[in-house]
């Protein structure tokens, strides 16, 4: 073998940058107790820490909920520019690279080739993204713009046109609606994930580094990233990945509690959603120690399926018509209003801009080293325009139709009469509008299994990966390390959920996306800096 030439973290030969690679030994992961392949200090640090959270959240429940209370405000209502100047500057990025010359790099080398089929692919794609807030938020989201818009433009951003007339009041509100709902789950979260996805698998399986976020920063930071700055970077991705991954399993946990009291008379409390919670994380640790294949692949593919055979039947039982001219509609009403609600400057609607984006913003965030993660671990051999294409493009698209589907359906039987839908709380909005449409106890009952294996799915991935990031980038850490990690992030969702429920679910998102959205703004130009170097 060549000087130049090194072995990926597949075994593959790729010629490279041999800087790259020198110094990385001191990551190296370490045999520890219980058969662990720790990585220290990160595994320790971050495991140590988050134990910590658990028992201090547990003992003092009152405490933990105060704080979590005045947590997310105050992140959200401090720097919310940071968030919404972030999110630009990802959406920015990824398309540039997409039609730049530099879209031409494919991850892997010039010769890999794919290890998954498109259809294996989109279904890992979309389940790890965003399947259980799609649930959560599909019906809740658009109906509560809806109804923010006609009462006297709340929520709303200031640039927005003024409603006038009944029927304008409506035909207004709809098109607001259902323009802030797609700017929330259409590019700007997808080219988050595409950047970091990218930026991972480049560095991996093009540069011959660990699969690990500090990996990223070697073109700015040299061999330091093997040190104590590498160790922070990568402690921070555990810590976002596991509070982002606890958010969405407690509102997962939320959905399919109301959606069995709903269906089945369970009672809907907090007993329910730690039994919930309990068994979901023991699913997914079968699904963990089966591993990526086996487990999550597997689940995934059952997922799409499931999920188009409720989005087919809600398009061809509710308003078919209407959402599909509405598919279109709403593009057209997202791209008007694009620039009022991605400007991140000299914003006076704090109730929509830190209340919603900026949450959203830091949750995308806080969940971007799992997925972008996971998505760098089955994206091998596509091309970079490829990847981002796919990454980005594709599923904003489903994501479009997902919420004109669900969304549309829901206001327009709002308008109807349904006000039911409306005055539902929110986990429950989803099962309401679906109890209004024919067969509405199968159709709920799909609706709870999504939920579920949308909660497996992101547990047992989201363990994958934080075992990857404490085992210094090794992709098949011991299993007893996968059980830790899928453990505590149930638990973190489980004492999160008793501190002050959705409040503190989303106070631990911000407080862990702020942080990362600093190292990944860094992290975009280093990304910039590594696929310069590359063959084309």
């Amino acid at each position: 073998m060549s000087d130049d030439t090194i072995m990926t973290p597949d075994g593959d030969a790729n010629p490279i940058e041999t800087d790259y690679t020198v110094g990385q030994d001191n990551i190296q992961p370490q045999i520890g107790p219980f058969g662990m392949d720790i990585h220290n200090p990160v595994f320790l640090v971050s495991g140590l820490t988050i134990v910590a959270f658990v028992i201090f959240a547990t003992a003092m429940p009152e405490q933990a909920s105060t704080m979590f209370g005045w947590l997310r405000p105050a992140v959200t209502s401090t720097f919310d520019v940071v968030f919404l100047f972030a999110g630009d500057v990802f959406v920015v990025l990824a398309l540039l690279l997409m039609i730049s010359p530099l879209g031409k790099v494919r991850i892997g080398g010039t010769e890999a080739t794919p290890d998954y089929s498109y259809t294996g692919w989109f279904a890992m794609l979309f389940a790890a993204g965003m399947g259980i807030g799609l649930m959560f938020f599909g019906v809740s989201e658009p109906i509560s713009h809806y109804s923010a818009s006609l009462a006297e433009g709340a929520g709303s951003p200031e640039s927005w046109a003024p409603l006038a007339g009944a029927a304008g009041v409506e035909m207004e509100a709809r098109r607001l609606a259902m323009a802030a709902t797609i700017f929330h789950w259409g590019l700007h979260p997808w080219a988050i994930y595409a950047i970091v996805g990218l930026s991972l698998a480049i560095f991996a399986y093009n540069k011959g580094l660990p699969l690990s976020v500090r990996s990223m920063f070697y073109p700015i930071f040299g061999e330091r990233v093997w040190g104590w700055v590498g160790h922070v970077i990568d402690t921070l991705a555990v810590f976002a990945t596991l509070f982002g991954l606890a958010t969405s399993l407690g509102i997962g946990a939320q959905q399919a509690n109301a959606g069995l009291n709903f269906l089945f008379g369970i009672p809907e409390n907090d007993i329910s959603m730690i039994v919930l919670i309990l068994c979901i994380t023991g699913v997914a640790l079968v699904s963990v120690v089966a591993g990526l294949d086996a487990g999550v692949k597997r689940l995934s593919e059952i997922n799409m399926v499931l999920a188009a055979l409720l989005l087919v039947f809600v398009i061809a039982v509710g308003p078919t018509m209407l959402i599909a001219t509405g598919f279109f509609a709403n593009l057209v009403a997202y791209a008007e209003y694009l620039p009022a609600l991605a400007n991140p400057f000299g914003r006076s609607d704090t109730n929509f801009s830190q209340g919603w984006t900026s949450f959203y913003w830091a949750w995308w965030i806080s969940w971007s080293p799992f997925v972008g993660m996971f998505i760098a671990r089955v994206s091998r051999g596509r091309s970079v325009r490829e990847f981002i294409f796919c990454v980005l493009l594709i599923p904003s698209m489903v994501s479009v139709l997902w919420m004109t589907a669900f969304g549309g359906s829901a206001i327009t039987m709002v308008n109807e009469g349904f006000t039911d839908i409306a005055e539902a709380d929110m986990p429950l909005q989803l099962f309401t509008m679906l109890s209004d449409l024919p067969l509405a106890s199968i159709t709920s009952f799909i609706a709870i299994v999504l939920v579920i294996v949308f909660f497996v799915t992101s547990s047992d991935s989201g363990s994958l990966v934080i075992d990857t990031i404490t085992a210094g980038g090794k992709v098949d850490a011991p299993v007893p390390q996968r059980v830790f990690w899928a453990t505590f992030e149930g638990l973190v969702a489980i004492v999160l959920l008793l501190g002050g429920g959705l409040t503190a679910l989303q106070a631990a998102s911000v407080s862990t996306g702020l942080p990362f959205a600093i190292v990944l703004l860094l992290g975009c130009f280093a990304l910039i800096k590594g696929l310069m170097s590359e063959p084309r």
